[in-house]
């Protein structure tokens, strides 16, 4: 399935929309990204697309890529080193087994947008939203390949 169709414009708008919710509390960035296939190992292929998107450039290095390639059903969880070095061993892990439970369902809009909300709830406690000096880095919008 191309990853454009991988959800409807309702199901994109809102995980968007959880997004923006995930980072009114926080310093953090949340972003999603698409793509058809993913050759080999999905947690590289997301480093790769983390800083192609200039997530490493956030100012306290707390971004969090969750990363799907919809028809080779591969999906990772990558964080910024700021975020990374916070977490609990395994939360990430966790996160990503929560993501696939739903998606063994079919409930993909779900799986990711409580995904989302997850992230947020962690970077949330580690990066409070601190209001003089905390920006909007990165676009809410969800990122595609063309692949």
């Amino acid at each position: 399935m191309p990853a454009r169709s991988f959800l409807t414009e309702k199901e994109e708008q809102q995980i968007i929309n959880a997004i923006a919710r995930a980072e009114e509390k926080t310093s953090g960035e949340i972003r999603i990204h698409m793509e058809h296939r993913c050759e080999g190992d999905p947690l590289e292929r997301a480093s790769e697309i983390f800083h192609e998107l200039g997530m490493d450039q956030t100012k306290y290095q707390n971004g969090v890529l969750i990363y799907v390639a919809t028809e080779d059903h591969k999906v990772a969880v990558y964080a910024g080193k700021g975020i990374h070095r916070q977490v609990e061993e395994g939360f990430w892990d966790d996160v990503l087994a929560f993501i696939i439970q739903h998606f063994k369902k079919d409930a993909y809009e779900q799986g990711i947008e409580e995904a989302v909300h997850k992230v947020g709830e962690k970077l949330t406690e580690q990066f409070p939203y601190r209001q003089k000096g905390d920006l909007n880095e990165l676009s809410d919008e969800i990122s595609y390949n063309k692949n």
